[in-house]
């Protein structure tokens, strides 16, 4: 995953970049067979302990989704946490410094 946070004005844009299949159950592989279903169903994010973003996703979802936000009350210095966990109960967890 890769994210960056930047602080401007008194907000700070988060965008991130998540790695993933996002297989929706209806794609065939080279023999005709279905792949079986793998996509991201949750994206949260935290600074200082706090929720500041959390989103629900689905297999509509494009392979490797790009998602942004914007929130206030973040530095520059300060850690912004991103957790994703899919379909299949994989997560991944990783922190950007904001700028």
């Amino acid at each position: 995953m890769k994210i960056k946070a930047r602080a401007k004005n008194g907000a700070v844009k988060v965008k991130m970049l998540i790695s993933h299949v996002m297989e929706t159950g209806r794609r065939k592989d080279q023999d005709g067979q279905l792949i079986p279903r793998h996509y991201v169903t949750e994206v949260s994010a935290s600074h200082k302990g706090q929720q500041i973003f959390h989103v629900e996703t689905g297999p509509a979802v494009s392979k490797d989704p790009y998602i942004a936000f914007v929130f206030k009350g973040g530095a520059s210095g300060d850690t912004v946490s991103i957790t994703w966990i899919d379909n299949l109960g994989k997560s991944e967890t990783a922190e950007a410094v904001i700028k």
